[in-house]
């Protein structure tokens, strides 16, 4: 009856990194951290993570000289972000 759920995206922080990109698809490291409240340095261990899985890519470049980190959701993170929310709907009776 329960199915089950997503280590990767079971975890607070990685969830709310991926609720952000399904909706916007790519946003900066800044943006990201913004809206999760989360440090820089466990933001980007979390990133780390999702981008292992497959889940993110993480592109690294430079604008006006500052470095820049955009994270864009990939295919694989998607079906696991749709899937992750199909299977938590079994533990809500629905």
């Amino acid at each position: 009856m329960f199915k089950d759920l997503d280590p990767i995206l079971h975890s607070q922080l990685r969830l709310a990194v991926m609720s952000l990109l399904i909706s916007v698809q790519e946003a900066e490291f800044t943006f990201l951290k913004d809206k999760t409240n989360a440090t820089a340095g466990n933001l980007s261990v979390q990133i780390q993570k999702l981008k292992d899985a497959g889940y993110i890519d993480v592109i690294k470049q430079f604008k006006d000289n500052y470095p820049q980190t955009i994270c864009r959701i990939s295919r694989k993170g998607i079906e696991a972000f749709e899937k992750y929310v199909t299977n938590l709907k079994t533990y809500l009776g629905q």
